[in-house]
């Protein structure tokens, strides 16, 4: 019986955090012939999360230059990728997301007329600037995309407003909440030593911010709102990897780095972040991916952003959106802080992003539309 070809390609460590155990459940199926390619939009950042799984692509592209621009990242992916899609014929090329690796990964395969099917589906912020580059780039994508893995019905209902024919949409969860079944462990020991010497007597708050459209004055906005936490709440501690970015490691030091009580730190693997995650009492983040996992450990989150095409978060009650202004972030954290009602509330709410079993669903998705299953998977 002839196999299913399928590739799934990715560049970043959100994208490998994602694609990891997607790719382990099409990997051990007896009917998909599965296998990775990486464009290695960020080298060292993806390795981290592809190591630890012992997972070596079958196709790296190896793109990754200093001082990349998005026209760059975007023209190495089309040139190298139809070099593999030639040889490898795959029938089905899987991207993720919203990155520009997914469009390019994308518009490669359409130049190539093979099959393209979409992970995390259906996300919209409908601002084209915000997030950017990464609405245009899932907005694109949904444009090539042959399957579209919503994962859940609110981004299936964009799909759907968008002309998207339902036929081609499969309501999965998100897959990142699956990563956390092979990731999150209560007796987990630090690769990252300083970790384990933390006080976890404290509240620990842990925060991300690297956003493109963060940069600049909303960065600083970020880190005087953090600053003043530290100096009016004694018993916080705070913990940031921080993103290599020149323009986020300079406001990062320069606002906190003479500051008692923070630790900023190199980005960590994944198995350390969801761990701290579980330790923490709150989460700073710009992250979508944060958005997702942290309701899975019952830690609030309060997002650093001015939109999120997460809205399922803060209709759940998981999320709060708090803008990039210094006194509205600081008041929010400041009210979770002191607010026990409030804190329970939101870390009570159940998950609204997955299940743990989106790539299993994925994997029956792909079965069914291949003619190999004859009932459609139920929908999460």
């Amino acid at each position: 019986m002839q196999k299913i070809k399928v590739i799934s390609i990715f560049g970043t460590r959100p994208e490998a955090t994602k694609m990891v155990p997607l790719h382990l459940a099409l990997d051990k199926h007896p009917e998909i012939d599965a296998s990775i390619c990486v464009t290695a939009q960020h080298r060292g950042l993806l390795d981290q999360v592809l190591e630890p799984f012992n997972i070596k692509p079958q196709y790296d592209l190896n793109i990754m230059t200093a001082g990349q621009t998005l026209s760059d990242i975007t023209t190495r992916v089309l040139t190298g990728l139809q070099d593999v899609l030639k040889q490898a014929t795959p029938d089905l090329l899987l991207v993720h997301g919203d990155t520009t690796t997914t469009f390019a990964a994308s518009l490669a395969a359409f130049y190539s007329q093979m099959r393209v099917g979409h992970v995390e589906a259906g996300l919209r912020s409908y601002d084209k600037y915000q997030p950017y580059p990464e609405e245009m780039n899932r907005k694109l994508t949904t444009a090539i995309a042959d399957m579209h893995f919503a994962p859940t019905a609110d981004a299936r209902e964009k799909l759907l407003k968008e002309n998207v024919p339902a036929s081609s949409i499969y309501v999965t969860g998100n897959t990142a909440i699956d990563m956390m079944k092979y990731t999150a462990n209560a007796q987990h020991t630090f690769i990252n030593e300083a970790l384990n010497t933390l006080d976890y007597g404290k509240r620990i708050i842990l925060m991300t911010a690297h956003r493109r459209e963060n940069l600049g004055e909303p960065m600083e906005n970020i880190c005087r709102a953090v600053a003043k936490l530290i100096d009016d709440f004694p018993d916080i501690l705070l913990v940031w990897p921080v993103h290599p970015n020149p323009a986020v490691t300079k406001p990062a030091h320069e606002f906190l780095g003479k500051k008692d009580r923070v630790m900023l730190i190199d980005p960590i693997d994944v198995r350390d972040l969801h761990n701290l995650m579980g330790r923490s009492h709150l989460v700073l983040t710009d992250s979508g991916g944060l958005q997702e996992e942290a309701p899975t450990l019952d830690k609030p989150v309060i997002v650093l952003r001015e939109v999120t095409e997460r809205p399922e978060g803060l209709k759940a009650g998981t999320l709060i959106l708090a803008g990039t202004q210094t006194n509205s972030i600081y008041d929010l954290a400041a009210t979770l802080l002191t607010d026990n009602q409030k804190y329970k509330q939101m870390a009570d709410t159940p998950n609204p992003f997955g299940d743990g079993h989106a790539s299993e669903r994925i994997v029956q998705s792909i079965l069914y539309d291949y003619g190999k299953l004859s009932e459609r998977p139920k929908d999460f």
